[in-house]
């Protein structure tokens, strides 16, 4: 081993001794704080990383370390290396905070053995990519498709992880007819936006009424009772109506704090009694209400799941335009680089909610990192186009 030519083992042995060193700094200093290469950091350190870049390719043919850096071998290493990381990474639950931990994979983006890994791998695609470069400028047309697939990918990986420590995301709570201009960090630090949001109309749909029958004891759902339940009345909007005999039914409400409820008939499939009332998973005005079935059981309408919620709004810019349109879940609305995304709403009013909860986010690098898979994919479709045009030259 060690002994020239270098090979695959030789790579492994490299990529061992990254992530060991990467431990052993993970106990030493902790995990990487990404907040540190904030703009100007990050332009900084890409300028960094390209002139390494750089002298890594001019003494790639005197230096035998770098040499093999950019070889087939080191390449199927960091490759492997990558991936099995990244496999960790999908497997292991991550968090949004930084571990210190020496073995904490919990965030790997933070995770030194992860980022020496993924620094490596980039160096090679950075140094091969500058080498079909030159390749290409000497007349070399063949080395185009490598080369926009090499870039594209240094391209990616590079602005997606410094770009990070740019991202900005921000939750913006927002009352009907009140413009706002003012949101809240992760922290909870309040930061004054150059757009405002206006709340027109918050709106919802939920999924079809249900009714289900519980264990008067547990209040767990029962799955195997003798009861058959059939709804023979839905309101979408109803009132509670209390008798003088304190029979609860439901008439026609549409007004706010209106709530959802069904007339039900229940037959018992051993002993053929009956039961018929009206359920409710109330509101913020009405109270929940059951149907008792027997000493056991009860029917019960579970409360509504949201199926779409949307709201109408309008954002005005400080440079005087104004954007209306409707936000949905996943139908954010993009102004001067910042998304803006449906988040919530109050749950306590539901439908009739006068609030929206926005989360705004805005990635700078973002575009860079488009651009770099529109690189990637091209160079995918010269490599089909030029190895269809050597099989035909060969035949």
């Amino acid at each position: 081993m060690w002994e020239k030519p270098w090979e695959v083992k030789e790579a492994i042995a490299i990529g061992a001794g990254l992530v060991i060193t990467g431990i052993l700094l993970q106990f030493c200093v902790g995990a990487v704080n990404w907040s540190l290469f904030a703009f100007p950091v990050n332009v900084v350190v890409l300028v960094a990383l390209l002139l390494l870049v750089a002298c890594g390719y001019a003494f790639s043919n005197r230096v035998y370390v770098l040499e093999f850096l950019v070889s087939g071998s080191s390449a199927i290493a960091s490759i492997g290396y990558a991936a099995t990381l990244t496999v960790v990474m999908g497997l292991v639950p991550q968090s949004a905070h930084p571990s210190g931990e020496v073995f904490g994979i919990t965030n790997m983006l933070s995770w030194w053995p992860f980022v020496l890994v993924y620094f490596w791998l980039t160096l090679i695609v950075g140094i091969v990519g500058l080498r079909h470069a030159v390749l290409l400028v000497r007349g070399k047309k063949r080395s185009l498709a490598t080369l926009l697939s090499h870039v594209g990918l240094f391209v990616a990986i590079v602005c997606s992880t410094l770009g990070n420590a740019d991202v900005q995301r921000l939750k913006m709570s927002c009352k009907v007819g009140s413009p706002e201009w003012r949101a809240q960090d992760e922290g909870g630090k309040v930061v004054e936006l150059p757009l405002a949001i206006e709340l027109h109309e918050f709106s919802i749909e939920y999924y079809p009424m249900q009714v289900v029958i519980i264990d008067n004891a547990t209040g767990k759902t029962v799955t195997d009772s003798p009861w058959e339940m059939a709804m023979t009345k839905q309101m979408e909007y109803a009132a509670a109506n209390v008798t003088d005999s304190v029979d609860v039914h439901y008439v026609e409400w549409h007004s706010v704090g209106a709530t959802s409820a069904a007339y039900v008939e229940a037959v018992n499939k051993a002993d053929g009694k009956s039961r018929q009332g009206w359920i409710s998973c109330g509101s913020f005005a009405f109270p929940y209400h059951g149907l008792k079935l027997d000493d056991c059981h009860s029917a019960v309408m579970p409360e509504r799941e949201p199926k779409r919620f949307a709201s109408s709004v309008s954002v005005y810019t400080k440079a005087g335009e104004t954007f209306s349109d409707t936000i949905l879940v996943n139908k954010p609305l993009n102004v001067d680089g910042w998304k803006i995304y449906q988040l919530s709403y109050d749950e306590a009013l539901g439908r009739w909610s006068d609030v929206s909860i926005f989360e705004l986010v805005k990635d700078p690098w973002l575009p860079a990192v488009y651009c770099g898979i529109a690189l990637m994919l091209a160079g995918a479709v010269l490599l089909f186009l030029n190895s269809g045009k050597k099989g035909v030259e060969q035949r």
